[in-house]
């Protein structure tokens, strides 16, 4: 049986946040296009994509 629209809906254009989530921001420029990434020692680090500051 094929599935149609309802079982499987098209994704909206806005994007979904969770609301346990708070944004990052950059300590170093401020910018929220931060990065999660895995660390050396399986930790977690973030990413600046604005500056590449890098901090975990």
């Amino acid at each position: 049986m094929p599935a149609s629209r309802e079982q499987f809906p098209q994704p909206s254009s806005e994007p979904q946040t969770s609301a346990s989530s708070a944004p990052l921001s950059c300590p170093s420029c401020g910018s929220a296009h931060v990065a999660q990434m895995l660390g050396d020692n399986g930790g977690v680090s973030y990413v600046c994509t604005a500056c590449g500051h890098s901090w975990s």
